[in-house]
């Protein structure tokens, strides 16, 4: 059954019950009340009648009714009584509405109680039927009980009343009934638009792929409603605020939270924020805000969405490693060829002699660098990045050395090569940019160890050094020396690679005054690598 469905008939029948049990309820309480004011209305009528002097002196007479029948008839006339019955001390009439049953004995049953003295509303049945009574004492001059005055109405006359009041009743109920019909069929209509003619398996479906999406995704989910309160927050959310609580987070204010985050003003404006960037939990984010609208255009709340800075860069830090790996090997070649132009031109203007010592010279210096590194430094990777790095220094016009006690033939095979590749390279790259501010000699040392239980990478240089207010925010991401975008991103990520090897980095001043770079690796796997 669908969900409008069961809304109306859920409604029409709860408010057909409610409305049943108040019309009985109403109709219960309308004829006790009724019954009791109509039998105070009637005992009200009898000491009326039987205060009457008329009356009273009439017993007196050789035939009392000739006297108090017209005289009781005129006073029933005028009300809406079923009868006023006048009797003797002995319950004879001396009055009632058929003149015939004057002189007989009244019926009922109920006079004990009156010529006692007290005037009583009783309920019995007398010629007329079942009736509603209200009796009374008539006394005489010297105070005695010297009859009594008996004033109905009858229960038939009470029922009609109450079928009416019951016709009346029903009438109204049905009225209810269709309006609440009607009501529920409105409510039922405005909840399948509100939730989009979804039925409730549908939405628990929705549900529970939501949850699966929220807690899969990279990014922080974080969703306000008008108000800016917030209504939603995944797990990766919670982990950029510090905490894994829900509840330390769901219902506060948005701006409590994140005290300079602009989702109110995209709720303001209903324009979205693409690639803002943002601190949410001392981290650097990428963040985009879109308002949320119902079908009408209305911005009932907003969602943000955001991932580490540091993440959207690594790739392409990684990739830049590969690059520079790739055009130091370009240059190399470059390199190569102007010597071999040199070589021609030598041996066209018929210098052989000088021809032949520059290719023993070139051949020497180079074989002893490829010897060095193939010896000590056989991993291809790392050894390929050493001689693009020396190759592109050259063309800056940078001296790098490499010490000559560097040794790194033990490398594990679990140590990740492009974490290497990082360390190595953005180290290398930071300080050949440092030293490119000397006007003087532009030096570079690397020495490479792997004696002992760790992996040594010590990178100097001479540059300018690194000022001591710097020395805490070196590693923090985006933070540069150096104006321009996208910078403060090499050290940063030299520190990520480095603790995920579960190593150490440190730097100092170096002997030739500018910055000495340690990274010790453990060559054992640890649980923090």
């Amino acid at each position: 059954m669908r969900l409008q469905t069961k809304l109306i008939l859920l409604t029409c029948t709860l408010t057909f019950t409610i409305i049943v049990a108040m019309s009985l309820t109403f109709q219960q309480m309308w004829m006790s009340t009724y019954k009791e004011q109509l039998g105070e209305k009637a005992l009200h009528l009898a000491k009326t009648v039987a205060a009457i002097p008329d009356l009273q002196d009439a017993f007196d007479d050789a035939n009392p009714s000739k006297t108090i029948q017209p005289l009781v008839e005129e006073i029933r006339s005028q009300t809406d009584a079923e009868f006023i019955v006048v009797g003797n001390r002995d319950g004879i009439r001396y009055s009632h509405p058929v003149p015939s049953r004057i002189g007989q004995t009244m019926v009922g049953g109920d006079n004990g109680p009156v010529f006692e003295g007290k005037s009583i509303v009783s309920e019995a049945t007398g010629t007329l039927g079942l009736s509603l009574r209200g009796k009374t004492p008539i006394y005489g001059d010297n105070g005695e009980i010297i009859g009594v005055v008996s004033v109905g109405f009858l229960f038939e006359d009470i029922n009609e009343e109450g079928v009416h009041l019951r016709n009346i009743i029903i009438w109204i109920a049905l009225a209810a009934l269709l309006l609440s019909a009607a009501g529920a069929a409105f409510i039922a209509n405005k909840v399948k638009r509100s939730i989009f003619g979804l039925e409730p398996e549908d939405i628990g479906r929705l549900y529970q792929e939501k949850q699966a999406v929220l807690e899969s995704i990279h990014e922080g989910i974080i969703t306000v409603n008008a108000k800016g309160i917030i209504t939603l927050v995944n797990p990766n959310a919670l982990g950029f605020l510090g905490t894994d609580d829900k509840s330390e987070i769901l219902g506060k204010h948005v701006l409590d939270v994140l005290p300079y985050s602009t989702l109110p003003e995209v709720i303001r404006t209903g324009e979205a924020e693409y690639d803002s960037e943002a601190i949410i939990g001392g981290h650097e984010v990428v963040v985009n805000r879109l308002p949320v609208k119902d079908p009408h255009g209305n911005v009932i709340g907003a969602v943000s969405s955001f991932r580490n800075k540091s993440e959207l860069y690594l790739l392409t830090q990684q990739l830049r490693q590969m690059n520079q790996y790739a055009d130091g090997l370009r240059a190399q070649t470059h390199e190569f060829s102007n010597k071999l132009h040199t070589i021609s031109g030598l041996i066209q203007l018929e210098s052989y002699q000088e021809a032949v010592e520059f290719i023993a010279r070139e051949s020497d210096k180079q074989s002893d660098l490829l010897k060095v590194i193939l010896k000590e430094i056989p991993d291809p990777i790392i050894g390929g990045l050493l001689l693009g790095k020396i190759n592109r220094a050259r063309e800056l016009k940078i001296r790098l050395n490499i010490d000559e006690g560097s040794t790194f033939r033990d490398v594990p095979s679990w140590i990740d090569r492009n974490a290497m590749v990082t360390i190595l390279g953005n180290l290398l790259d930071n300080a050949m940019e440092a030293v490119m501010e000397n006007d003087g000699e532009k030096l570079v040392t690397v020495l490479l160890t792997d004696l002992g239980q760790d992996l040594i990478i010590e990178v100097e240089d001479n540059g300018p050094g690194i000022r001591a207010d710097w020395s805490e925010h070196i590693f923090r991401e985006g933070f540069s020396t150096k104006n321009g975008q996208k910078r403060g991103f090499g050290l940063a990520l030299v520190k990520r690679a480095v603790d995920e090897l579960g190593g150490s980095i440190e730097f100092h001043s170096g002997q030739a005054g500018g910055t000495r770079f340690s990274v010790a690796l453990p060559k054992t796997r640890s649980d923090a690598a």
